[in-house]
């Protein structure tokens, strides 16, 4: 059994989707980030960055934090969506792309949802830049889906599912067609939003947010 501390977030929804994709039985504990829980003492004790999705495995008490480290360690733990270490290159293909989200998709899509939804202040040069910057980062992943299935080659794997959140809120992002610049990328988002554990995990905790269509 895993407890999963998370909130209706692109990162927190990663880990709902792996635990879905992967059958772990999982308690969800809901982190209500807007009313300041990842700041109380009890959830530093297992997250001390004050940063959900974190998780504690039952079956060893072993506690973590970062979203794309529970990920491996959920493949590593299930044998699920992440090549062996035997079979290295694989494996490295999975991991630079996930390494290509944490790195690159995850900070600058969240900046650009800031600027352009939450801040206080419109500030045209930071909205420019990340905008053009999550732009940028479509078209690599478009350019990389006009050659395979998925992220890491023709296997969905936990690129896909680290990435997908992010990209399902394509409508903050100050695209100038939406997602129809980038057909493969739109390929790729239907294949998996169409996938009953992505529908399941995508709603963790229950908030009623559908998946927006491309």
């Amino acid at each position: 059994m895993i407890d999963l501390y998370t909130w209706s977030t692109p990162n927190g929804r990663k880990v709902s989707i792996m635990l879905e994709e992967v059958g772990l039985p999982y308690e969800v504990h809901p982190i209500n980030i807007g009313q300041g829980d990842q700041f109380k003492p009890e959830f530093l004790e297992i997250s001390p960055n004050n940063k959900i999705p974190a998780i504690v495995d039952r079956d060893n008490g072993y506690s973590m934090f970062e979203s794309g480290a529970i990920l491996i360690y959920l493949a590593d733990k299930t044998g699920k969506l992440l090549p062996p270490h035997e079979d290295y290159l694989r494996r490295m293909d999975v991991m630079q792309w996930l390494m290509f989200q944490m790195g690159g998709v995850g900070p600058f899509f969240g900046q650009t949802h800031h600027f352009n939804r939450f801040a206080k202040e419109k500030i045209p040069y930071a909205i420019e830049r990340y905008v053009n910057e999550t732009k940028r980062l479509y078209g690599v992943m478009d350019r990389r889906l006009a050659k395979v299935a998925y992220l890491a080659g023709d296997e969905y794997s936990i690129a896909d599912v680290a990435t997908f959140p992010w990209v399902a809120r394509w409508p903050w992002h100050g695209l100038d067609n939406g997602l129809r610049d980038y057909p493969n990328v739109v390929r790729w988002y239907d294949a998996i939003r169409a996938r009953p554990a992505v529908q399941r995990g995508y709603d963790v905790p229950a908030s009623d947010q559908e998946i927006p269509a491309p």
